[in-house]
């Protein structure tokens, strides 16, 4: 029913409710006595229109009914009750008396019938009767205490949550076998695993915010061996204050930590650029090129080549991937490790595919620090192994991703992304490949990442472990990083760099603290400890160097830096050199390399602006 049909049903029950009610009253009072007549009409008639008077006056017709509650029958109090005093007062101006008894029972009457048809509304929205019934899933409360009744009452009367409240769990004897808000209390937590089976129920939620972190946890332990869904409430004063909801009652969302909305990308041209083409993705068993693949999978090319180095995770996703496009796609899996170059040239000349997104690389920094020369073997001659054997292939595009640590580098990670770029870009100059490079910011969720330690940080009672307090990072998420490479792919004009507009960067300390908001806690449950900072390690992060940056986008949110012409025989002449010595040397040479390779005139440097 909409708001102006509630608005006619509203005006006419009243009215019916206000006329009768005289007329019961007084056959209640005077049963043999004569009923209609004219002052009995007259009264009537004055309580009818007093009464959408004082409706009026009170705004009872804009009042949402299935929310009511005692203010809006305190409102329908005082409308009855003036309605009635000004019927009293025309009484004894025109008929010099007033009928207490009949204007009394009337005032009851018309208190009951009409707070009734008002409450009926909340009753039947309660109780999933106003339109179509949503699905929700049985819900356990695990503490009957104020918290619990207040998230019971809130999913009750706020269906958006998909959560039904089924009973409580509380270890308090005085509260068991009772009923709170209409819900049993069904026992202790010794009694959980049973009451999850008996029930049916789906999701438990864990409403004691008050306990500590430890005494919590040995409740969450429990809760989740029944294998339902477990989540915790919020700070109990946040849910009071309305500072959060019981929406928020969720398991934690990565892109809830990022402090802007998710980018969009055009899907019109990713799906032009690769509909019924071969693809080949290196590394498609990790975060990004695993995520890759299925972002490819939406756009229906008639191959994908998952390449990759770690037999367990290629079969994971050729599983996942083949349950959900098997009978539209064809999945070919290649367990080659990119620096075995002849394999991965007989790969790429057997598949001559259209394009390849090259993931393949080691990126953890503090792990490169201590083994730079494998830094050296899988990012940039497993790079150059790739790139090459794509030129060979007659493949038409080639994406590398890369990392803003590439940007004015400090670490051997940075570094050797850096020169996979340049040995990238020098390949476009004689290639017909078009050959591009995506830098990405830290991605939120991947392998290795900040969000998968705190996580874990946080399940096993803290402390929150962050290097330094100024920290900070440009962040962006795994669907946004893989999208990005898909469409660096189809606006691809060769030797560019493309870059995601991620906002302003975000301070890791910020970060911790969000992911503990949005897990219910507080930096007083759980502890953050600042450990210092790790070799190779910046306190900023930028997307592109000085000489690369183009005042405007190619593409909305997506920047792209200018190619330039590095010396790249000269490059890979002084890396062949130190790869040998010892970690020391090899750091300090791709450092250098990467930070002071001659840059000269700018090329594509006025690439259009698609």
């Amino acid at each position: 029913m909409n708001i102006q049909n509630k608005l006619w049903y509203a005006l006419l029950v009243d009215s019916i409710i206000v006329f009768t009610s005289v007329y019961i009253s007084t056959i209640s009072l005077f049963p043999v006595s004569e009923v209609f007549t004219t002052p009995l009409l007259i009264i009537a008639t004055t309580l009818i229109i007093s009464h959408h008077v004082f409706a009026h006056y009170y705004k009872m017709y804009k009042r949402a009914w299935e929310y009511a509650s005692i203010g809006e029958l305190i409102i329908i109090f005082k409308a009855v009750t003036f309605s009635i005093l000004v019927a009293a007062f025309c009484q004894f101006v025109f008929m010099n008396d007033i009928y207490f008894r009949v204007l009394a029972s009337t005032w009851m009457i018309q208190i009951f019938l009409i707070s009734g048809s008002r409450f009926s509304w909340r009753y039947f929205k309660d109780n999933g009767m106003l339109g179509n019934k949503p699905q929700l899933k049985p819900t356990l409360i695990v503490g009957a205490g104020s918290a619990g009744t207040l998230v019971a009452r809130q999913l009750r009367y706020n269906k958006d949550s998909g959560l039904e409240p089924v009973a409580f769990i509380d270890d308090d004897k005085r509260k068991q076998n009772l009923d709170i808000m209409c819900l049993p209390v069904v026992g202790g937590i010794d009694s959980l695993e049973e009451n999850v089976r008996k029930l049916g129920i789906d999701t438990i939620v864990i409403a004691i915010p008050s306990l500590k972190k430890k005494e919590l946890n040995k409740i969450y332990m429990e809760c989740v061996s029944t294998n339902a869904t477990t989540q915790m409430i919020p700070m109990f004063e946040d849910l009071v204050t309305g500072k959060v909801s019981v929406n928020e009652i969720r398991n934690v969302q990565i892109r809830d930590l990022l402090g802007r909305p998710a980018i969009e990308l055009d899907t019109d041209s990713i799906e032009n650029f690769v509909k019924d083409e071969v693809i080949i993705v290196t590394g498609a068993g990790g975060s990004i090129g695993s995520e890759i693949c299925r972002q490819l999978s939406q756009y229906q090319p008639s191959q994908i080549v998952l390449l990759g180095h770690g037999e367990n995770s290629i079969y994971s996703i050729e599983m996942e991937l083949r349950s959900s496009y098997g009978h539209e796609i064809e999945f070919t899996t290649e367990i080659a490790d990119i620096k075995d170059r002849d394999k991965i040239f007989k790969i790429m000349e057997y598949y001559r595919p259209k394009a390849v997104f090259h993931a393949a690389a080691h990126k953890h920094v503090p792990l490169m620090e201590r083994n730079p020369e494998e830094a050296i073997n899988n990012n940039i001659y497993g790079t150059r192994n790739v790139a090459e054997a794509a030129d060979a292939g007659g493949v038409e595009t080639f994406v590398m991703i890369s990392s803003d640590k590439a940007v004015n580098p400090t670490s051997v990670m940075g570094a050797s992304k850096r020169i996979a770029e340049m040995i990238v870009q020098n390949l476009d100059k004689k290639s017909n490949t078009r050959f591009v490079a995506v830098r990405f910011g830290n991605v939120l969720g991947s392998r290795g990442s900040v969000i998968p330690l705190f996580k874990e940080q946080i399940r096993t009672g803290g402390p929150i472990t962050i290097t330094h307090p100024a920290m900070e990072r440009f962040f962006m998420t795994i669907p946004e990083a893989s999208k990005l490479v898909l469409q660096a792919g189809s606006l691809a004009q060769g030797g560019e760099v493309f870059v995601l507009d991620m906002g302003e960067p975000v301070k890791i300390v910020d970060l911790a603290k969000n992911l503990l908001r949005l897990s219910g806690l507080t930096e007083d449950d759980i502890g953050i400890e600042f450990t210092g900072m790790r070799p190779g390690e910046k306190l900023y992060e930028e997307l592109l160097n000085d000489y690369e940056v183009r005042e405007k986008q190619i593409y909305p949110k997506i920047y792209i830096g200018k190619s330039v012409e590095i010396d790249v025989e000269e490059v890979m002449n002084m890396v062949r050199s130190c790869r040998t010595g010892d970690k020391d040397v090899i750091r300090e040479t791709l450092l250098s390399i990467a930070n002071n390779a001659p840059v000269a005139e700018e090329v594509n440097s006025e690439i259009a602006i698609i």
